[in-house]
């Protein structure tokens, strides 16, 4: 791929893109969250171990489950939004990989080795987790992603008996720039942040 996206995309993905705090009451369709994912998945990981895994909180049943264990600064805004994605990593991944890796045994790079496991899901489903805000802004989404939750609540309430633990949040919509949208907080400077070296 040589040619570089536009200005306007630029803008839409970058640099006029916010977080937001405030949502308009427009649905995102589940149809629109399966694209998203779609997006998401081609996105590189480590030896495609490809560890995150989604629960896309739309109901108010499931609303209502996560409602406890949010924190107050981040509760009201996350009951408005549409959609709130638990980004979360499976710490057996590695499973998957004799399909995801098929060209060499990378399962037993990590089989008995709690300490990579643990930092691979981490990194991995992190770095997954920012290319679904990148994607979710490619596809006209807002987003609003945070922590300042109970990890350990939300696994309980959607990961009990699994292997996956929940890393961060993210909400998802169309965010209302009229409420509660701070002015955008500055950012370093290149010789502040980065050398050539």
């Amino acid at each position: 791929m040589t040619t570089p996206l536009t200005a306007a995309a630029l803008d839409q993905l970058f640099r006029q893109a916010r977080t937001y705090n405030a949502w308009t009451d427009r649905p995102v369709d589940d149809g629109l969250l399966h694209q998203l994912y779609d997006l998401v998945k081609f996105g590189p990981t480590s030896a495609n171990t490809s560890p995150m895994r989604l629960v896309f909180v739309k109901s108010p049943e499931a609303k209502a489950k996560l409602s406890p264990f949010l924190s107050e600064a981040n509760r009201a805004k996350t009951m408005e939004a549409p959609v709130t994605a638990i980004v979360a990593a499976d710490h057996e991944f590695y499973e998957h990989l004799p399909r995801l890796f098929p060209h060499a045994d990378a399962r037993s790079w990590f089989v008995g080795s709690q300490a990579m496991i643990d930092q691979t899901a981490f990194r991995n489903s992190t770095l997954q987790g920012a290319y679904l805000i990148l994607a979710a802004r490619a596809l006209g989404l807002d987003t609003g992603p945070m922590s300042g939750f109970d990890n350990a609540g939300v696994d309980a309430a959607f990961f009990a008996g699994t292997t996956v633990k929940s890393n961060f949040l993210v909400n998802l919509g169309y965010g209302d720039g009229s409420r509660n949208l701070f002015p955008r907080s500055p950012r370093l400077d290149f010789d502040e942040a980065a050398r050539i070296a």
